[in-house]
C-alpha cells in the first residue's frame, strides 16, 4: 500500500520533467547544428565555390597530392599539366586547393 501513496505522488512531476527533457534535447540539436552541421555546409559551399571559379592557369592539388597547372576544362573534368609534356584528367571534385592563380609569367610547361 505504501508502494502506490509513492507512485502516485511521483505521477503530476513526470509532466515537468518531461517538459524539462524536450527542452534538454531542443538545446542539444541547436549546440549541434551550431558546432557541426553548419560550418560544414559552410565548407561545402565554400568548396563548390572554389571548383565553380576554377579556370585555365590556376595552380592546383589534387587527391593524392598532384600538383599541377589547369590548361584545359570540362564540366567535370580538369586537364592537368603536371610536367613537361605530361597531362592527366582529374575530376573537378578531386582538386582539394587551388594554390593561386598563375601570374602571367607562368606559363605551361611545354
Amino acid at each position: 500500500m505504501i508502494q502506490h501513496f509513492v507512485l502516485a505522488q511521483q505521477t503530476p512531476d513526470a509532466g515537468g520533467g518531461m517538459l524539462q527533457t524536450i527542452i534538454l534535447f531542443g538545446l542539444i540539436f541547436v549546440i549541434f547544428y551550431f558546432m557541426i552541421i553548419r560550418p560544414q555546409q559552410k565548407r561545402q559551399k565554400d568548396r563548390q565555390k572554389m571548383l565553380d571559379a576554377l579556370k585555365k592557369g590556376d595552380k592546383v592539388v589534387a587527391a593524392g597530392g598532384i600538383h599541377g597547372l589547369v590548361v584545359g576544362l570540362e564540366e567535370k573534368v580538369a586537364l592537368v599539366q603536371i610536367g613537361d609534356n605530361v597531362k592527366v584528367k582529374v575530376e573537378r571534385g578531386s582538386i582539394t586547393a587551388v594554390l593561386r592563380e598563375a601570374q602571367p609569367e607562368d606559363k605551361p610547361i611545354q
